[in-house]
């Protein structure tokens, strides 16, 4: 599906280019990897594409969030769309990711070594074989038969016992790497969640701070504005003849002063 067909928000579209500029390094990686001869440079390579496996699997899971977040936001035609690209993702990584089991049990069984348990001695030409028959009598002949069973009996042993240690460290190597690679799976899962807590918790202090500077600004009006009416009340009082100053509603203005009247008594 086209980027341009689908209505993302500006997160979504970053995540989804980061996704598929991650898709393009892949199927440019498998393609280096079917020149590669050498086996060390296909692990290296291998290597490489599995980090930028996990990387696309932790901005699938992303996505994902995302659109759970906005799926109130959209209609439901746009959730749909939206739905169907993270599936369509999914499957192209899976696929990438069988390209790898592949690869691997390609490149194990080049590594499968053939172990030669002969005894070191170059062995006797034919020539040599028959002229040394030839000088044995029969005793010595039957000696020299049961010797040489004896010692591949002894060389097929030894053979078994080495393939049996061979399956016992390859059948503990695959057990410690899948648990490996199972608590990796858990780990890499984790910091997805604690990432996606850290975004949110952020995005949350950003709001509490806004909250918390929008009602300072209402304290100071409110300190202002009692500091006004403090003012004009201790202006009222200490020169109530002002006329400039309008009384303040609900308060009494002050008494006059009382003038005492007294008579003279007439002489």
């Amino acid at each position: 599906m086209a980027t341009t067909e689908l209505q993302m928000s500006p997160q979504l579209e970053q995540i989804h280019g980061e996704i598929r500029d991650l898709f393009r390094a892949l199927s440019n990686g498998f393609q280096r990897l079917d020149k590669m001869k050498d086996s060390n440079r296909q692990s290296k390579q291998l290597e490489e594409l599995t980090g930028k496996m996990r990387e696309c699997k932790r901005l699938i899971k992303e996505f994902d969030r995302e659109i759970k977040d906005e799926e109130s936001k959209n209609p439901p035609e746009v959730n749909k769309q939206l739905n169907d690209e993270k599936q369509s993702m999914i499957k192209e990584l899976n696929s990438y990711v069988a390209m790898r089991k592949t690869y691997m049990n390609t490149l194990g069984n080049k590594k499968i070594e053939l172990f030669d348990m002969g005894a070191g001695v170059s062995e006797p030409t034919a020539d040599e074989n028959v002229k040394m028959a030839s000088s044995m009598s029969n005793q010595e002949l039957v000696d020299h038969g049961m010797k040489t069973m004896d010692e591949t009996d002894q060389a097929i042993e030894r053979s078994k016992k080495v393939v049996e240690q061979t399956i016992e460290v390859g059948t503990q190597t695959a057990g410690t790497l899948k648990g490996q690679t199972d608590q990796m799976g858990r780990i890499v899962n984790e910091l997805d969640t604690i990432q996606f807590s850290i975004k949110k918790a952020s995005q949350l202090v950003k709001e509490i701070g806004r909250q918390v500077t929008t009602d300072k600004c209402i304290m100071l009006f409110l300190f202002l504005i009692v500091c006004g009416v403090i003012a004009i009340i201790v202006v009222k009082i200490v020169n109530p003849n002002n006329k400039d100053i309008r009384d303040i509603p609900g308060l009494a203005p002050p008494a006059p002063s009382r003038r005492l009247l007294y008579l003279r008594d007439p002489q």
